[in-house]
């Protein structure tokens, strides 16, 4: 599951952003100042920063500074100062992005998904019990042999994959599927095409290990 760290001091934001995020997937920790967030990032890894640039105690460019000095860890600043310095510092320091505030929770999403997207590009191999994916061949293997996957089902064995150990409501799915689908999908489209993907990487697709069902919640796959 990936895991984020929130920089912020305003309550109400932290709330509701860490309740938007888990409800995504994503595991969020949060801290309000600076200090706080320099001794979270060095006793614990994250896969994503998303950093406010005023802080009580300090602020996000030097959680920013010094989080680029011991690590890769992508940076997003959230921040309210939409003045030109303030995001050119925040980007000559390394920071990956920024968004202003307010900002809409489906617009910040989209700009996490593709930070991580851009900064995960290296590692082109993604692998999980028995099956591995080469994403930059595009190539599904079990076991060592080549398994035939449409677009469609591939596509969606990636996001389950990039999102382990989440589970994954059938609305969420159909979101992250919609941009390559050559024709309408709907809720039943998408229980045929999870149907196929079992049939294709199950041991017993009638009693699935890999893809489970979460009755009443939807899919997830790993623990």
């Amino acid at each position: 599951m990936t895991k984020i760290l929130l920089v912020e001091d305003d309550k109400s934001i932290v709330r509701n952003l860490s309740d938007f995020l888990k409800s995504e997937g994503y595991s969020v920790h949060s801290v309000s100042g600076q200090a706080a967030a320099i001794a979270e990032v060095e006793k614990n890894h994250y896969d994503l920063l998303l950093l406010d640039i005023s802080l009580a105690d300090g602020n996000g460019f030097a959680v920013c500074s010094a989080v680029k000095s011991i690590s890769d860890t992508p940076v997003i600043f959230l921040t309210a100062s939409g003045d030109e310095f303030s995001v050119v510092t925040g980007l000559d320091m390394g920071a990956d992005d920024y968004i202003n505030k307010p900002f809409r929770p489906r617009e910040l999403l989209s700009r996490i998904k593709n930070v991580l997207r851009r900064c995960n590009s290296g590692n082109t191999t993604l692998e999980y019990d028995k099956i591995k994916i080469d994403t930059v061949k595009g190539v599904v293997t079990k076991d060592g042999k080549e398994i035939f996957l449409s677009a469609l089902e591939y596509k969606l064995i990636l996001v389950f994959f990039n999102n382990k150990g989440a589970v994954l409501s059938r609305s969420r799915l159909l979101e992250e599927i919609w941009d390559i689908a050559g024709e309408f999908v709907n809720d039943n489209t998408l229980t045929v095409y999870i149907k196929r993907l079992r049939d294709k990487i199950e041991d017993d697709p009638q009693n699935p290990t890999f893809i489970k069902t979460i009755r009443g919640l939807g899919y997830k796959v790993g623990d």
